[in-house]
């Protein structure tokens, strides 16, 4: 059975996140399809409406509709905003259980509907749900793609342009890993048109940089409860992508089947994009430090893998 084509998205998950990636999705013209699905059928037929009148100002015509799993049918992507957030007193791994057997119900339910196309996994522990979102559809790996470092790697790219005084987008530099704490900034590659940047950095505020990369997220929670726009950004730029079949790289989660010396772990790492989904992981020449590190992040990630899948 040959995958579907064309370019009808599924959200499923209208809070916070998913109804930033929707608002995203018309504003840049990227679809031309959007089908909404949450338990919230209220607040979700509230978005479609309020979405629905900004068409009128939207670089391309978007039919935009609440609806359920039956419509994943002829998707040719369907992204999973969906999941429970962590509670006062709840663990990380508290939280992993539960979102895996969420999960394990969506995908299931997406999978019964006949979808044939891509998934995109942004819930968080992102990682491990991408991992959840492989095993339970039975999709070839290239068609199970995570959001992975694609944030992460955004805001190493603004804080060295603000560094440089440079454009981000001139700024070629990436975050692997986990998207957690356990994340990498590869200092080695990084670079600004193609100058090294890390020689014109004492290892003092390298590490400065890195540690805001990483607890950015905490610092945006404790300011308004949750991060949006940027991972919005980051998922509707991964989705153009696809659908458009860019060929271009961006830090998704992929399964790593022997690249950087690992198996068997969904991971942020560069990845070729296009039609067919992630196409190749790249791998990056790390240094002798950031392979360590990134090591680290997959013992991470496999650890808390094995607690769920025993």
């Amino acid at each position: 059975m040959e995958m579907t084509l064309g370019n009808k998205v599924v959200l499923i998950g209208t809070g916070a996140v998913g109804s930033s990636y929707a608002f995203a999705l018309m504003n840049q013209g990227i679809s031309n399809e959007l089908v909404l699905i949450d338990l919230n059928e209220g607040k979700t037929k509230g978005d479609v409406m309020d979405l629905d009148h900004g068409v009128v100002y939207a670089p391309s015509p978007m039919n935009i509709t609440f609806g359920s799993y039956e419509d994943c049918k002829d998707a040719a992507i369907v992204v999973i905003c969906a999941g429970a957030a962590q509670k006062p007193g709840e663990t990380r791994l508290d939280l992993v259980h539960k979102n895996v057997k969420i999960f394990e119900s969506i995908v299931g339910q997406v999978m019964n509907a006949g979808f044939n196309g891509i998934f995109l996994v942004a819930t968080n522990p992102v990682d491990i749900l991408s991992y959840a979102t492989w095993k339970y559809s039975g999709l070839p790996k290239e068609r199970v793609i995570g959001s992975g470092t694609v944030l992460d790697s955004a805001r190493f790219r603004f804080l060295l342009g603000q560094e440089f005084n440079t454009a981000p987008t001139s700024v070629h530099a990436y975050i692997i890993g986990e998207h957690g704490d356990s994340q990498l900034p590869v200092w080695s590659s990084a670079n600004i048109s193609s100058i090294p940047v890390a020689s014109k950095l004492t290892d003092e505020r390298k590490e400065e940089i890195a540690v805001q990369v990483r607890d950015a997220a905490y610092k945006i929670i404790e300011a308004k409860g949750a991060t949006y726009y940027g991972i919005a950004m980051g998922l509707a730029k991964i989705t153009k992508a696809i659908l458009q079949d860019h060929q271009i790289t961006l830090p998704v989660g992929s399964l790593l089947e022997g690249e950087y010396g690992h198996h068997d772990v969904y991971i942020g790492v560069p990845t070729v994009l296009n039609r067919t989904g992630a196409k190749t992981v790249l791998e990056l020449s790390l240094n002798e430090k950031e392979q360590a590190q990134f090591d680290h992040s997959v013992k991470t990630l496999k650890e808390i893998q094995a607690q769920v899948w025993k």
